[in-house]
């Protein structure tokens, strides 16, 4: 169509283009030439030349005009979007302000456009700032009076009430909500949801609790992430029984809970190692048909191995393997580890041996994991054997297993061993753990062997490591510190040991 067609349509505007007839007496004068010269402006140009080619039109520009222009769906959302933005930029070329009912008309096209983002950010200009703030019941009314589209009305109240919700402004959110009940307006249960959610992390469970049943209430079809976000936010205030028992009497009501929602409760029970409620909550998924998924048993795992009960969460890992579920090397490692740390050093190779025999490969974490645990039982004839196995797959060491295999011949008296892999370590481009150096240096100390100590003392002091004191009361009270042949140190500073 070309322009001349086109503007030769904006003489009569459709019915269905402007708003409501009760607003009809601010709309009855609207400038038609302003309008016809602001739309091909609009459409040709953009809003930017209106301030190069004719000043004189915004001067002239009266709320009917704008109303018009707004509200007449040949103009295109976007550039009646960025048209209203221009003149809030520059205000001061029109001699009035736009209204509530302006900027109503715009969100209201920028929702039936899907254009949810832009109408949100309108609506907190005239709901939230502070100054073009207007109330809810002014809002409300002025809704009314201008439009009777009942899909377009229920779009716009959900949007106030999630603006106001995300604002934090809930005594407002309530006052959207109940207004939206008590005329019959249609609720979205997506927004009472992000209104459930933004409750949650405002601390505020309680309001999030008696809103829900508020939902419940009002017939409103209620999904399982409203009950997860519920449920979560009892769980995260420590109120875990509370939480169980609200999503038990709601499974009761039809509202059923899905992994997700039980795997939050798992995860505050095995947290706080209340296993007693934990029973409860299996036997609830139980009941309902709910089957553990792979984020379960991890959680599972984790409980029982904080808790000291290793056994536990070894069986849950045989128990995926048995259900078919994906069960990877680290699940193994933390159990492997977990008997390890108890000294456990037969259950902890036994299931090593199991993990392999189904399929996986160890790592350097499990086998560094199993190396720790051979060190501090102070073997470290085996710890070598599975240094030897861990190469032979073509597994090099970390520097977390070096310094656990120094640290255990230290442990064991073996220093020359100790010395030997530090040098390898070394070669390899690895440092030493402080903690390491001084068990090294204290360990010459015991047997005389000043110089190797003093070496090693240097290292550190190179590598910018402040030694502990120890390693130096550890040595003869004759030594101090003078020059050497690098020049890093100068007799009688610290820093360095002769």
């Amino acid at each position: 169509m070309s322009v001349h067609k086109f503007l030769k349509t904006l003489k009569t505007v459709k019915k269905a283009s402007l708003p409501h007839p009760s607003f009809k007496s601010i709309l009855e004068n609207p400038n038609q030439e302003i309008a016809n010269t602001i739309f091909k402006t609009l459409i040709t140009s953009g809003s930017q030349s209106l301030l190069t080619t004719n000043t004189s039109l915004l001067s002239d520009l009266n709320p009917p005009t704008l109303h018009f222009i707004l509200s007449n769906r040949h103009l295109n959302t976007h550039k009646c979007l960025d048209f209203f933005n221009f003149l809030l930029k520059n205000q001061s070329l029109i001699p009035f302000k736009p209204d509530l009912g302006v900027h109503l008309t715009l969100i209201c096209r920028l929702l039936v456009s899907r254009k949810f983002t832009d109408a949100e950010n309108l609506l907190k200009s005239v709901s939230i700032d502070e100054n073009l703030r207007y109330p809810f019941a002014v809002i409300a009314s002025t809704i009314e009076d201008f439009c009777d589209d009942t899909k377009v009305i229920g779009k716009l109240f959900n949007s106030i009430f999630k603006v106001y919700s995300d604002s934090g402004l809930f005594n407002e959110a309530l006052e959207a909500f109940n207004h939206m009940k008590n005329n019959g307006i249609e609720i979205n249960e997506r927004t009472c949801t992000v209104h459930l959610i933004a409750l949650k992390w405002s601390d505020q469970v309680g309001l999030a609790l008696e809103f829900f049943y508020r939902m419940l209430e009002s017939g409103i079809k209620i999904s399982v992430y409203s009950l997860t976000v519920v449920v979560d936010g009892l769980c995260r205030n420590g109120e875990i029984k509370r939480g169980r028992e609200f999503m038990e009497e709601m499974a009761g009501k039809g509202i059923k809970p899905d992994i997700i929602t039980c795997n939050i409760l798992i995860a505050a029970c095995t947290k706080r190692w209340n296993f007693g409620e934990l029973d409860l909550v299996l036997l609830l998924m139980e009941k309902e048909g709910v089957a553990f998924n792979v984020s379960t048993y991890k959680f599972l795992v984790d409980g029982f191995l904080s808790s000291g009960k290793i056994e536990e969460a070894e069986r849950m890992v045989l128990e995926m393997h048995d259900k078919s579920l994906k069960v990877d090397v680290y699940l193994y490692t933390l159990v492997i580890n977990g008997y390890c740390r108890l000294g456990n050093m037969k259950s902890a190779f036994s299931l090593f041996d199991r993990m392999t025999e189904r399929g996986l490969n160890p790592n350097v974490d499990t086998y560094g994991t199993l190396i720790n645990g051979l060190s501090k039982a102070g073997d470290m004839e085996a710890a070598k054997a599975l240094v030897n196995a861990m190469q032979n797959k073509g597994i090099e060491l970390d520097e977390v297993v070096f310094n656990t295999l120094i640290e255990g011949y230290c442990t064991k008296g073996l220093l020359d061993e100790a010395l030997e892999v530090l040098v390898v370590m070394e070669n390899k481009g690895f440092n030493a753990d402080i903690c390491v150096y001084d068990i090294m240096v204290s360990e010459l100390c015991k047997l005389n062997r000043t110089e190797e100590a003093k070496r090693l003392l240097n290292k550190m002091v190179k590598r910018g490591i402040t030694p502990n004191i120890v390693s130096f009361t550890n040595l003869d009270d004759g030594i101090g510190f003078c020059g050497s042949e690098e020049g890093v140190f100068q007799d009688g500073e610290k820093g360095g040991v002769s």
